[in-house]
C-alpha cells in the first residue's frame, strides 16, 4: 500500500517551483498532499469521473464532480444538453480549477449536479498551498490550455529502422532533450518542460503559459537539436536520429490518462496544436525547421489593451532574448553567439523578405508556415547550421504555395 501511495505522489515533485513560496515545511507539505491526494483519488474513481472545479474552506474543500462521459453530451440533443455549450465546458476546463463558491454551483448547475464536500486533517492555504493543492486536482480532470507553445522532433526514416536502431534514436533523442533542459537550467532558467511520444519522436512543451514559456521552449529547441547535431557527426551507425522540427503556439487539452490503478505522472497533449504540428512535420523536408503561423495575445499595454504577437516578432523577440545563452557550453566549448531567423530572398534594392509557404495536408487543408535558420557560433570549433538554407528549399516549393513578406533593413 505505501509503495502504490508513493508512486501516485511522486509526480508532485515536478511541479513544487510552481507552487506559492511560504513556510511550510516540506514533511507538512508531503503528509498533507498525500491526505488530500487519498481523497481525491476516490472521488476519481478510477478514472469513471473527472474533478473540475474546487473551492475552498476551513478544514474541507467543495469540489465538482462529473462523469467522464458528460462532456460529450455537448449539443447532442439530450435532455439539458442546451445548457451546457462548447463554450461553458472551454471557460471551465481553462486556466486554475481554483474558483469561488458562486462559481462552483452555477458549474456544478451547468451538469445538473451538487458540489461533492471532503473534509481535510488541514487548513487549505495554511497546511497545504493553493497552487499545490490545485496541481492535485488537475491532475484528477481535464484543462484546456488556449495558447501554448510546443515542439515537435520527428526521426527522418524511422518506420524503416530495425527495432534495435529504433530503440536507440530514441534513447538518443531523450538524452539530447534532457541535455538541453540541464544547459537552461545552469542559466538559472528554471522551466518545467513536459514531453510526450509521438512513436517516432516527441512533442514538448513548457508547463508555465506566458510569452517567456514560450521564448524559453523555442531555445530549448535549438539547444537539443545542436546536441543532436553534434552526436549525429561522431555517430558510426544509425544511432542517432536525422531530425525535422516544428513549432507552433495553439490551443490543446491536457490530461493524465489512467495507469493501472492510477493517473500517470507525465500528461499527455491533444489539441489543435498537435494537429497543426502534425500536419506541418508530415510536409517538412528531412533537417528543416518550420515556424507555424500564430498571433497570440503577449500581455497588455499601458491602456489595457491586449498586445499580440505573431511568428515573424515572436522569432524577433527570440533573438533579442537569446544572449542568455550566450557562454553555454557545447561539447566542450563555450558558444560565442546564437543566430535565429526565418529565411526568404535577398532583393538588390537593399530589401529582404521572408517567404510564408502554404502547405496541404493529405485531407486537403492548409496550413502557413515559415522556414527557420539557426546558426550557433562556438569559440574554438566550427559552428552549427541548424535548418535549411532557402536555397535548399526547391523540394518544398514545389509543393508550397509561396507568399513574401518584404521589409527594409532595420524594420525587423
Amino acid at each position: 500500500m505505501l509503495s502504490k501511495k508513493f508512486k501516485r505522489l511522486s509526480w508532485l515533485d515536478q511541479f513544487r517551483d510552481d507552487a506559492a513560496s511560504s513556510d511550510i515545511p516540506e514533511s507538512v507539505v508531503r503528509a498533507n498532499s498525500s491526505a488530500l491526494d487519498d481523497k481525491l483519488y476516490e472521488l476519481w474513481g478510477l478514472g469513471r469521473d473527472m474533478l473540475l472545479a474546487w473551492t475552498p474552506y476551513e478544514t474541507s474543500m467543495d469540489l465538482v464532480v462529473v462523469p467522464h462521459h458528460c462532456l460529450s453530451g455537448i449539443n447532442s440533443g439530450k435532455p439539458n444538453a442546451s445548457t451546457l455549450s462548447e463554450h461553458d465546458v472551454a471557460v471551465i476546463l481553462t486556466g486554475t480549477k481554483l474558483v469561488s463558491a458562486s462559481r462552483l454551483h452555477e458549474i456544478a448547475a451547468l451538469f445538473d449536479t451538487c458540489p461533492v464536500r471532503i473534509e481535510l486533517p488541514f487548513t487549505p492555504g495554511k497546511g497545504l498551498d493553493f497552487p499545490t493543492m490545485d496541481a492535485l486536482v488537475k491532475r484528477y480532470g481535464i484543462a484546456l490550455v488556449e495558447e501554448r507553445a510546443v515542439a515537435l522532433f520527428d526521426a527522418v526514416g524511422f518506420s524503416l529502422l530495425s527495432p534495435f536502431e529504433q530503440m536507440t534514436q530514441l534513447n538518443s533523442l531523450a538524452y539530447s532533450l534532457n541535455a538541453a533542459t540541464s544547459k537552461l537550467m545552469q542559466k538559472d532558467m528554471h522551466i518545467h518542460f513536459a514531453r510526450t511520444t509521438t512513436g517516432d519522436g516527441f512533442y514538448i512543451w513548457n508547463r508555465k503559459e506566458d510569452t517567456l514559456a514560450n521564448l524559453t521552449l523555442y531555445h530549448f529547441m535549438h539547444l537539443a537539436l545542436a546536441d543532436n547535431s553534434i552526436a549525429r557527426s561522431k555517430a558510426k551507425a544509425l544511432t542517432v536520429p536525422y531530425l525535422r522540427a516544428c513549432f507552433h503556439i495553439g490551443a490543446h487539452y491536457e490530461f493524465h490518462q489512467a495507469e493501472g490503478l492510477s493517473p500517470t505522472a507525465f500528461s499527455y497533449i491533444v489539441g489543435d496544436v498537435t494537429i497543426v504540428l502534425a500536419r506541418m512535420s508530415d510536409q517538412a523536408m528531412p533537417g528543416q525547421v518550420l515556424i507555424g503561423n500564430f498571433n497570440v495575445a503577449a500581455g497588455s499595454n499601458t491602456d489595457s489593451q491586449t498586445q499580440y504577437l505573431d511568428s515573424i516578432n515572436f522569432i524577433k523577440q527570440a533573438q533579442s532574448t537569446i544572449e542568455h545563452l550566450e557562454g553555454i557550453e557545447l561539447a566542450g566549448d563555450e558558444v560565442e553567439s546564437i543566430l535565429c531567423y526565418l529565411t526568404g530572398p535577398r532583393y538588390t534594392d537593399g530589401t529582404f523578405g521572408i517567404s510564408r509557404f502554404r502547405v496541404r495536408d493529405k485531407h486537403g487543408m492548409e496550413h502557413l508556415v515559415f522556414n527557420a535558420k539557426i546558426n550557433i557560433y562556438r569559440r574554438n570549433e566550427p559552428p552549427i547550421f541548424l535548418g535549411l538554407q532557402d536555397s535548399c528549399l526547391d523540394a518544398f516549393r514545389a509543393k508550397a504555395k509561396e507568399e513574401v513578406i518584404r521589409f527594409s533593413p532595420g524594420e525587423i
